[in-house]
């Protein structure tokens, strides 16, 4: 009995094991993922830059791609892409972003004046409804408000304190990035061949969790960029045609708000309508009317262009991309929230081309070439 039981226990690690790794395929991508995840968490801070210029690299690539496809040799496809990437460069740093900035600064120095009016409307409650609300607490919740919004400013002050560190970062980017996403466009098969000659040699299970990723991500990345360019245009339009101040902030906002989904439109719903609040009044017809518009903008883009764009991508619950949200978000901040759903889409096509014991489509991973750099 006392022999036995250690080589029960033995035999469960063994089936453990062989059930998560069945084969010396899923062993190498095993190490492969363990390596990857543990170099770009660690040197994230330091290598930003160079994650930037692949991420922007790779969603550049399938527009190259499709010039290929049309015809066109591969170097003045480059040059045609890179060109219009520094040109929608050009303009969100000399035409959008001072613009939006010039907005903030706006709306920021109305604070006091909003929040002036806020309290105005606030200390009329207590006439109103003196049963429900005291003049004693709307002075506390006022008291209280006002303490916040002063340990804001303070820390507002704080982080311009350090803003020379923060320029000096973005002239770096600003030059670092553009370079390296040319070179890695340019001699993208160079770099790849170079990068597989450290890959093990039985890699097939590792291409084909690749070509899942590649296509899911891809999908997934243009269906997103598409719909932020779409909601950009059409709040700008929608906002301007309203006449409703801070048009070109607010529309920018509605655009960012799906890359964090659910909670990006409860987010951006506040500054819409306290902006339209503030400029109309709430008996103002003008304000119905950003609020109807505002919430045929947000139904379109759940029943139109959801469906439209995203009808090839992965389909994931709302729980998996709450918990991507929170995971990748604690992990690495904005850029953790930011790649937020593509990480949590690499996750979802890992766990899909894993082989599984008994699955007889292990037999194909034989048949796929290991030897085209193209196709890692």
């Amino acid at each position: 009995m006392t022999t036995q039981a250690p080589f029960v226990n033995l035999r469960f690690f063994s089936d453990s094991f062989k059930r998560f790794l069945p084969n010396s395929q899923a062993v190498s991508l095993a190490i492969i993922l363990i390596v990857s995840f543990v170099l770009i968490y660690s040197l994230s801070s330091i290598l930003m830059p160079v994650f930037s210029s692949i991420v922007v690299a790779y969603l550049l690539e399938g527009l190259v791609g499709k010039a290929v496809n049309m015809g066109m040799s591969r170097l003045p496809a480059v040059y045609l892409v890179f060109s219009g990437f520094m040109a929608c460069l050009g303009f969100l740093l000399f035409y959008l972003m001072p613009l939006v900035s010039q907005q903030a600064v706006e709306l920021i120095q109305h604070i006091p004046d909003i929040i002036n009016r806020a309290q105005t409307e606030i200390m009329r409650l207590p006439k109103t409804y003196p049963k429900m609300i005291s003049e004693n607490k709307i002075q506390q919740m006022m008291f209280a408000v006002q303490k916040e919004l002063l340990t804001y400013g303070q820390n507002v002050l704080s982080l311009s304190a350090a803003s020379v560190v923060g320029i000096v970062s973005a002239m770096i980017y600003l030059f670092l990035v553009p370079m390296m996403v040319f070179f890695f466009l340019k001699d993208k098969e160079l770099l790849i061949s170079w990068f597989l000659q450290f890959m093990p040699r039985d890699r097939n299970l590792t291409v084909r969790v690749w070509e899942e990723v590649d296509t899911q991500l891809g999908n997934y990345v243009r269906g997103k960029f598409a719909e932020i360019f779409i909601l950009w245009v059409v709040s700008y339009a929608t906002f301007a045609v309203m006449s409703l101040n801070y048009a070109m902030l607010l529309a920018v906002l509605m655009g960012v708000q799906v890359i964090i989904p659910y909670i990006g439109a409860t987010l951006v719903t506040f500054p819409v309508l306290m902006v339209a609040y503030f400029q109309w009044g709430l008996s103002g017809v003008d304000f119905m009317y950003i609020v109807f518009a505002y919430s045929i903008i947000q139904a379109l883009d759940g029943v139109v262009l959801v469906p439209v764009l995203f009808s090839e991508a992965v389909n994931l619950h709302a729980i998996a991309i709450i918990v991507a949200i929170l995971f990748f978000g604690g992990l690495w901040g904005f850029w953790g929230v930011f790649f937020a759903i593509t990480l949590a889409t690499v996750v979802k096509a890992v766990l899909t081309a894993w082989p599984r014991i008994g699955d007889k489509n292990n037999t194909i991973f034989a048949d796929m070439s290991t030897n085209d750099p193209a196709k890692f």
